[in-house]
């Protein structure tokens, strides 16, 4: 099994907190993690259907049964659990008392946010970064802005990993990613979407997040969208909604210091998974990807994902954004730290060409010569040009 980076997060917090929560999408390892991380706890799992009615139909003889701490497997599955909780750690707050797992996101933030105020832990577990798939420490973010990946770095092209994704059971059973991925899409419609959501044709959906995935990258245009797909803008609001609940998707959000400057204020789409992100796009191998009119848009994903699990992983989700004015000079992610914002460009080809360094350098006239800068690109060697830290994608971890 693969070490996971956020177990020490979620160690550490078990000793401060009465419950913690481990969110994150189906599949991405939370039950393994926990159940790892704490083989003294019992485990129960909302998902069998004798336990869940047991959970909805006495709840608080369903809590009753445990007289030590516990994992409760897909608590969102049985949401009035969480009022009882409330009223068991407030007699008795003892650390780790409780520790939940969900993939619905919707669910079971609101009922937390109602009930565990200020007696909850939050974690995320996000698919394998590439620094767990080498086996190195889990990196800070400012280890990864600063000077990033040690060895051992990862093997092959940034295309492979890409198509192949980051889901642990494609890693842990050397299973083929293009039929797992299909089947984890068929689930997640058939399971997730239809319980949880009032989408009356699952068809116009699956066509919805496949045109979110050719837009992966780009500036979100609901009305664009909604319109491509044939629903309305609320629909498509509604939808994207679900698609980051369920953390298929994720906002990066507009950076809003203005320089003197207009901005745009609308959100990029990317995606959790870059393998999910190409069997969408139908892009089944590296050969597909290094060719594919989206190869950019797919690395910059990759990059901006995996800043996103560095943060998840120690228990600190980044400040992460994008920055572009209405004369489209932009930046593809700033990574807002407590010492100011630090710009990070990317590109995907081999070789690094000045005009790589423009949007940067245009930034930088604005936030201050002294303002930090990093370029990943998709070569091998990592140097300082133009005062900017040149980094190889492999040293991006």
């Amino acid at each position: 099994m693969i070490p996971r980076h956020l177990a020490a997060t979620i160690q550490r917090a078990a000793t401060r907190y009465p419950v913690v929560s481990v969110n994150g999408p189906r599949q991405s390892g939370k039950t393994t993690l926990l159940r790892s991380a704490f083989p003294q706890h019992r485990y129960v799992s909302l998902e069998a259907p004798d336990e869940r009615t047991f959970a909805l139909e006495d709840p608080r003889g369903f809590l009753g049964r445990f007289d030590g701490p516990v994992i409760l497997d897909e608590a969102q599955r049985a949401p009035d659990l969480f009022s009882y909780i409330q009223t068991i750690v407030d007699d008795d707050p003892a650390p780790g008392r409780f520790l939940l797992s969900g993939s619905r996101n919707f669910l079971l933030m609101q009922k937390i946010s109602q009930s565990l105020a200020g007696r909850v832990r939050l974690t995320c577990l996000l698919p394998f970064s590439l620094a767990e798939l080498t086996r190195r420490d889990a990196p800070a973010m400012a280890e990864l802005l600063t000077h990033g990946a040690r060895d051992p770095v990862p093997a092959g092209a940034w295309t492979d990993h890409a198509v192949r994704g980051f889901y642990p059971r494609i890693h842990d059973l050397g299973l083929d990613p293009s039929e797992w991925l299909a089947q984890y899409f068929q689930t997640y419609l058939e399971r997730d979407v239809r319980d949880l959501t009032q989408v009356g044709d699952l068809e116009a959906f699956g066509r919805f997040v496949r045109l979110c995935a050719g837009r992966a990258g780009g500036l979100l245009n609901l009305s664009s969208l909604g319109n491509d797909c044939g629903v309305s803008h609320d629909t498509a609001r509604r939808w994207l909604s679900v698609l980051e609940a369920s953390f298929v998707i994720f906002r990066l959000r507009p950076y809003h210091r203005r320089f003197n400057k207009r901005l745009t204020k609308r959100a990029k789409l990317c995606f959790v998974d870059t393998g999910m992100l190409c069997w969408l796009l139908r892009i089944r191998n590296a050969d597909q990807l290094a060719s594919h009119a989206a190869r950019g848009a797919v690395f910059e994903n990759l990059v901006v994902a995996e800043a996103l699990k560095v943060g998840c992983n120690v228990g600190e989700p980044p400040d992460l954004y994008h920055w572009r004015d209405q004369r489209d000079n932009e930046i593809d992610l700033i990574v807002d730290t407590p010492d100011g914002p630090h710009a990070v460009e990317m590109k995907s080809g081999e070789t690094v060409a000045g005009d790589f360094f423009k949007g940067l350098a245009h930034w930088r006239s604005l936030a201050g010569r002294s303002a930090p800068a990093t370029l990943v690109y998709g070569g091998g060697e990592s140097y300082v040009r133009n005062e900017v830290d040149v980094r190889a994608w492999r040293d991006w971890m």
